[in-house]
């Protein structure tokens, strides 16, 4: 026996629903997908493009529509485009379970690219697959966090693989020129060399002293701002790398 639907219900595809609650109520609007940032960003203007249905509702899968007392309290008016407009502008936009599904695989993906870029195994100083970061990640239980771009969540997810999982992984390094002239090379130098994993070549000449290094990008700031507050900026670090891989290895262009 085939379920009736409810008259009032409102199927709608490729539908975005912006959600607000105020004076105690809920309120949304159904709007075209895509179209909601679009407007945010300044890029559409036209609020009957953003809309799919001119109206304001209390539930709109169910097709209740807000009563205009409910409005009135909450909005101190009821013209639906200032009403709309509010909602547009502080609402929260509603995703579906699937939809939430795909954005986090989508944002896991690219954490795991991001990962494999900017890391190497410690044994060979090779970049690992992204398929192998991936399975290290479901190893040491990282989730990702909903609403936080991929990016911002890289260095958590590094400690994490680093710590909890068996992958042997390090942050590859940076390679780097630092540059001290001849008044400012002896006292220096030592301090410089120890911030290295690794030194490339080290020059000292009538213009001064010169290295280039391998150093764990932790180090770049320290470094930095010891040139800046020892050398009055007489000293320069320069980035040649910013990962140093066996692939890599022998460059020794500026980035």
């Amino acid at each position: 026996m085939p379920i009736q639907q409810p008259s009032n219900q409102i199927k709608l595809t490729n539908v975005s629903i912006v959600r607000l609650k105020k004076g105690g109520k809920r309120f949304e609007i159904a709007c075209y997908k895509n179209k909601v940032q679009e407007w945010r960003n300044g890029v559409e203007t036209n609020i009957d493009d953003v809309l799919q249905i001119a109206n304001v509702f209390t539930n709109v899968s169910k097709g209740e529509v807000a009563k205009s007392q409910d409005l009135q309290k909450a909005f101190s008016t009821t013209d639906r485009d200032t009403i709309v407009k509010e909602i547009l502008k502080k609402g929260e936009v509603q995703v579906g379970d699937k939809e939430r599904e795909h954005d986090l695989t989508s944002i896991r993906r690219e954490i795991a690219t991001l990962v494999a870029e900017k890391c190497v195994d410690p044994s060979t100083q090779r970049p690992y697959p992204v398929g192998i970061i991936e399975k290290a990640m479901s190893e040491a239980g990282f989730s990702v966090r909903p609403g936080k771009n991929a990016k911002s969540q890289v260095s958590e997810c590094i400690k994490l693989l680093q710590t909890e999982s068996k992958l042997p992984i390090q942050r590859a390094r940076m390679r780097v020129r630092a540059a001290l002239p001849a008044a400012d090379a002896d006292c220096l130098r030592a301090r410089i060399l120890e911030s290295a994993e690794s030194v490339e070549r080290e020059e000292t000449g009538s213009d001064g002293w010169e290295a280039i290094m391998l150093i764990d990008p932790g180090q770049f700031r320290v470094l930095n701002e010891l040139l800046q507050k020892e050398c009055k900026n007489r000293g320069r670090l320069e980035t040649l790398t910013f990962t140093a891989t066996a692939t890599n290895s022998s460059s020794s262009t500026p980035a």
